[in-house]
C-alpha cells in the first residue's frame, strides 16, 4: 500500500479513537489498494487488436499468405495481453464506469463484512477508499443516514478527494473522520462505553 506508511495507520487508528469516544455510532474505515484485478480487460483488448490486425494490413503494401497472418496475429495477441497486464496500462484501458462500479460494489462488501449493519441503533459508518480507481464513499446504515443526507457526505468525500489529489493524504483521511465524527456526534452522541468494532484502518492489498 502506497498511500501511507505505518506511522501514518496509526494516526488514522488515533483519530478513530478520538471519534467514537464521542459518539455510540461505529466508524470503520477501509483503504483498498484495489478493487479488482481487471485481469479479463487486456485479454480482451488484445484480442480485438489480434483480430482487427487484417484490416489494417489492407491498408498497407504488405501481403501475407495465411499461415504468415495467422502466425502474426497470435504473436500480436500474446504481446499485447502481456503488455496491457502491466498495472499503469491495465488501470489506463479500464473505462471510469467501470472501475467506479467496481470500486463501489467492494464498499458494499466490506460494510457487510464488517458488519456495520449490525450494530446497535443501526449506526454503523463505513469510509470507503480505493486507491488504484481513484474512489472514495461513505455508506452509512439507516440510523444516521436519516439524519445526514447525501449530499452532506458527499461534500465530506469531496474534500477527501481534492486532499488526496494535492498530496495531503494523511491530512484529509484524518480530517474526513473528524467531519463524519462530527455528524456522528451530533446525531448518535455517546451513551455508553462501548466499541464493537475495530478502531484502526483496515488495508485490503
Amino acid at each position: 500500500m502506497t498511500l501511507l506508511s505505518e506511522q501514518e495507520l496509526k494516526q488514522v487508528a488515533e483519530a478513530i479513537d478520538t471519534v467514537e469516544k464521542d459518539t455510540d455510532a461505529e466508524l470503520v474505515t477501509v483503504l483498498a489498494r484495489q478493487a479488482d484485478d481487471y485481469l479479463y480487460i487486456p485479454t480482451l483488448w488484445a484480442a480485438i487488436i489480434a483480430l482487427l490486425l487484417p484490416l489494417i494490413l489492407k491498408l498497407t503494401p504488405f501481403w501475407l499468405s495465411g499461415d504468415e497472418l495467422l502466425m502474426l496475429q497470435w504473436f500480436n495477441f500474446v504481446a499485447l495481453a502481456l503488455l496491457f497486464r502491466v498495472p499503469a496500462a491495465t488501470m489506463a484501458l479500464v473505462p471510469k464506469s467501470v472501475k467506479h462500479w467496481r470500486a463501489a460494489s467492494l464498499a458494499r462488501r466490506q460494510f457487510l463484512e464488517h458488519n456495520l449493519h449490525h450494530t446497535k441503533g443501526e449506526t454503523g459508518v463505513l469510509i470507503f477508499i480505493s486507491e488504484a480507481e481513484h474512489y472514495v464513499e461513505i455508506i452509512a446504515d439507516r440510523g444516521i443516514s436519516r439524519h445526514v443526507s447525501n449530499d452532506q457526505w458527499q461534500a465530506i468525500v469531496n474534500e477527501l478527494t481534492s486532499r488526496i489529489r494535492n498530496k495531503q493524504t494523511l491530512n484529509g483521511i484524518v480530517r474526513c473522520i473528524e467531519a463524519c465524527g462530527e455528524k456522528l456526534k451530533q446525531h448518535a452522541p455517546a451513551t455508553e462505553a462501548k466499541n464493537e468494532l475495530p478502531n484502526h484502518l483496515i488495508v485490503i492489498n
